[in-house]
């Protein structure tokens, strides 16, 4: 069920997000790179434009969507769980690679990451867990924090049989700052994801879950004596 927060006047773009992180990015840093940047604030417009026009379904996830509940996350990727039927209808945008689950194509000068409905979570956290946030490019469907949070759990089993230190240290944190803020159902949510994971995989998560739980319990501890 789609849900619309309060719109109130939104500080955060998008496109400067992005830009930013590319500045930022040491390995980024060439003649070209204001010209660069200054175009990727134009292709972010207009690609949420397309998705209006063309009255595309789509929803926000990943680290921009994070930024509408956490403070100090950056990121240079735009996350969009989307249908394929759908990317079909933005002839605009080149597939670089595809699996069963995910697209990465390009748009102008933007990377972007496609989560596809045809995985039966993502299509969950869609149709279930997405409200309206206002950036300022557009009002934009973004996914809730339990659908976050579904998405992120989902991913940690595979990050850890990639030995994906970097994102699995991110994610956790993540799902760690997420839980601590907003103190979700996290029973409800592990039980959502059981038809998504292996029995072994859903154990390694409970056990995931439990150390992030103690250590903002230590957290907590520490700042209140």
């Amino acid at each position: 069920m789609l849900r619309k927060t309060e719109t109130v006047p939104s500080t955060i773009s998008i496109g400067c997000i992005i830009r930013d992180a590319e500045v930022f990015n040491l390995k980024n840093w060439t003649d070209n790179l204001i010209m660069n940047t200054d175009s990727l604030l134009q292709s972010v417009s207009y690609l949420f434009k397309l998705f209006s026009e063309r009255q595309i379904e789509y929803v926000l996830v990943g680290g921009i969507a994070m930024l509408q509940y956490i403070e100090g996350r950056n990121t240079r990727n735009i996350n969009i769980i989307i249908a394929l039927e759908s990317i079909q209808q933005l002839p605009e945008i080149t597939v670089l690679n595809q699996d069963e689950d995910f697209v990465r194509g390009q748009f102008e000068t933007l990377q972007i990451d496609f989560l596809l409905t045809r995985n039966l979570l993502f299509e969950k956290v869609k149709n279930e867990y997405t409200t309206i946030h206002t950036f300022i490019e557009h009002e934009i469907p973004c996914a809730t924090v339990e659908g976050l949070l579904l998405l992120k759990l989902y991913a940690l089993p595979s990050l850890y049989r990639q030995s994906n230190f970097a994102r699995v240290g991110l994610y956790e944190n993540d799902i760690g700052t997420l839980i601590h803020y907003y103190q979700p159902n996290l029973s409800s949510l592990l039980t959502q994801l059981e038809p998504h994971l292996s029995h072994s995989d859903l154990n390694e998560l409970h056990k995931i879950v439990d150390e992030i739980q103690r250590r903002i319990k230590r957290f907590h501890k520490g700042f209140d004596e």
